[in-house]
């Protein structure tokens, strides 16, 4: 059974406590600290971490943690930027203290402001930080600084120590008083640095020491960061089953009864349909008519942060049952997605309610039991014979499509009589990705002018409503700006002209753009180049590192399709073309094609990767792709005077 469940009677929103650090707990510092100017074991390495300490108490529902570094380099200073990530609705961070000390023993404490911004928000999760920048850094200086997180009164939860960070870590020490009302599991999933010895559980204190801890390498497309990190994972739980299969099967028929109680509201469901859809429509348009009415419920698990006097003036009731959100008009996204489930069987459907553990920031382990893991709810309805999956507690998710962190992933079925695990479907790439279409004029100074429109569709549609969600019109207008800056690795002075609709449910996300692009055809004599990967920008740079460490992570399929036309100078022609690019790799490729339509230049690229996780043994393959990819956008289209 899940812990929150079991701590819900008890939950308490605030827990005052007094500060956990007086001046003189900081650690001394030694003169060889103060001196350092490098770490043999790191060589190059901007900062190191001197010492972490992490220590946990679930007696006491706290943890203090302290950290010391020191800063090498001038690249090393941006590591004075603290951000600490929390869960708000779990707890908040108190008792922020930091201090820059220089290598002359001089101390300057940190007396600034401590800012709180939101860095992840998507379905049933928001990670907020702490952010506050430690002032007077320089390379030789050491900072640190030090925390507490402070969690509800009888909250316990599971937790990790994680032993890997971005920096080599010279020391570190970590601590859990860990609670008796349950019993405790732990785990190593990617083993224990080198010489780290396990820890010891010494009279309800879990402790671990170590040293010398590589840095953590950070590459583009990897999997989530935490999966990939030296960690100890702790997982508190009251249920005694032993056998994995056995313990979801309990957990599958112990969910049903709690599902059934929220839903099991058919007279009033029956009627909330009969306003919604018509005899006469056909089983996919009452299913499409059901879909869109739970959307347009208000979502406030999509809504902006309130303040104390803004919730306490709204005074939102409690949501009970699916009946509650009907009639009320609102609710998170957890109960829009219950309400969908139960509007789809009093209209006769077969639906089936569905756990699922979604990967944005972590990877599902059945043999963990920890049902805290399947942390969203999805439904399955059988459409003409078709198994369709639906969250209608996603804002802006067409029909059909669950956003990429709830593709792809395993769910259990909750049923009280059966046991079935399934895996939520992934769309395949022709529906996600983006169509770019140009209409541009080449002027004498090998300029370009004109307009370009982009159709994002599908996941990478709903991907962008879900992560501007929060942003106003200026800011939204700028990330599409800066979507063409990356595309066109050339100075783009761009204007977004249209106003994209970033409020609906539809497959597709538009936006279209006036646009100046200088430098595009470069001189050779009396003739002009122009490369035909006009949009390749993204691509140049992909790759390029000779060594992978980590797993090659796509976060879902996608088909990037490009169509441009360019207009020539007066008294200019095509004097030359070079040959279609082609290479298909099965799970990857890649076409260009330029040729001469009318006098004009008319470029078509496609870009196409069906690819979850790859091996890094198998990098080299596709390092050797983008290579090719990098070579056929570099072709070039050869102008001349007319007549030469």
């Amino acid at each position: 059974m899940s812990l929150r469940h079991w701590i819900a009677a008890i939950y308490v929103l605030t827990l005052a406590i007094p500060s956990a650090w007086a001046a003189e707990d900081w650690l001394p510092i030694t003169p060889e600290e103060l001196k350092m100017t490098g770490e043999p074991k790191a060589p190059g390495a901007p900062a190191i971490y001197l010492y972490r300490e992490v220590n946990r108490d679930d007696t006491e529902y706290r943890e203090h943690d302290y950290y010391r570094l020191k800063i090498f380099t001038e690249e090393g200073r941006k590591y004075a930027d603290i951000e600490i990530p929390f869960l708000k609705a779990y707890g908040n961070i108190k008792n922020i203290q930091a201090r820059t000390i220089h290598p002359d023993g001089s101390i300057v404490n940190f007396d600034g402001q401590v800012y709180e911004k939101t860095i992840v928000k998507a379905r049933d999760v928001k990670f907020l930080a702490k952010t506050f920048t430690i002032p007077n850094v320089q390379p030789g200086s050491i900072i640190e600084y030090r925390y507490t997180q402070v969690y509800p009164q009888g909250f316990i939860s599971d937790s990790r120590w994680l032993l890997s960070e971005e920096l080599f870590t010279k020391r570190a020490k970590f601590s859990l008083h860990r609670s008796d009302r349950f019993s405790l599991q732990t785990s190593f999933p990617r083993g224990l640095p080198e010489g780290s010895k396990p820890p010891v559980d010494d009279h309800h204190f879990i402790r671990l020491e170590t040293e010398n801890i590589p840095a953590f390498q950070i590459e583009d497309y990897m999997p989530p960061q935490d999966e990939m990190k030296y960690r100890v994972e702790f997982l508190y739980t009251n249920n005694r089953e032993m056998d994995f299969k056995q313990f979801w099967i309990g957990e599958s028929k112990r969910l049903s009864f709690s599902v059934s109680d929220f839903t099991n509201r058919r007279k009033a469901m029956e009627q909330a349909v009969a306003q919604i859809v018509s005899p006469t429509d056909t089983p996919e348009q009452k299913l499409r008519k059901i879909y869109d009415r739970c959307q347009k419920i208000r979502n406030t698990t999509f809504e902006r942060d309130k303040t104390a006097e803004e919730r306490q003036r709204e005074n939102l009731k409690e949501i009970q049952s699916v009946e509650d959100v009907w009639k009320r008009g609102y609710g998170d996204g957890t109960d829009i997605t219950w309400l969908f489930l139960a509007l789809a069987r009093a209209a006769g459907f077969d639906a089936t309610p569905v756990m699922i553990s979604t990967r944005e920031r972590h990877f599902f382990n059945p043999k963990m039991m920890n049902p805290d893991d399947l942390n969203t709810n999805v439904i399955r309805v059988k459409l003409d014979g078709r198994d369709l999956y639906f969250d209608p507690g996603i804002a802006f998710a067409p029909f059909g499509l669950l956003p990429w962190y709830e593709s792809n992933v395993s769910g259990l079925v909750i049923d009280k009589d059966a046991h079935e695990w399934i895996t939520t479907p992934m769309p395949a790439p022709s529906e996600s990705g983006q169509e770019r279409r140009a209409t541009l004029q080449l002027d004498e100074s090998g300029s370009l002018t004109g307009k370009i429109s982009v159709t994002f569709k599908g996941l990478s549609a709903l991907r962008r409503r879900i992560d501007e969600g929060d942003e106003d019109a200026a800011h939204r207008k700028e990330f599409l700006e800066d979507e063409i800056k990356a595309a066109v690795s050339l100075p783009v002075e761009v204007e977004l002209t249209n106003s994209p609709d970033w409020n609906s449910s539809s497959p597709a996300l538009v936006a279209e753009y006036n646009v100046k692009i200088s430098g595009y055809a470069s001189a050779a004599g009396r003739r002009a180049l122009l490369a035909v990967g006009l949009f390749g920008g993204s691509e140049k740079h992909t790759f390029e590192g000779s060594n992978r460490v980590h797993p090659i992570y796509f976060a879902f399929p996608y088909s990037d399709v490009d169509d441009v036309t360019i207009s020539l100078p007066q008294g200019t022609s095509i004097s030359n073309v070079p040959p279609p690019a082609q290479v298909d790799m099965r799970v990857c490729a890649y076409s260009t094609n330029a040729e001469n339509k009318n006098g004009a230049i008319h470029l078509n690229r496609s870009l196409m990767f069906d690819i979850r996780m790859v091996d890094p043994k198998y990098y080299p393959a596709l390092r050797q792709f983008f290579q090719t990819v990098r070579s056929g956008d570099e072709q070039q289209v050869v102008l001349s005077p007319e007549g030469s």
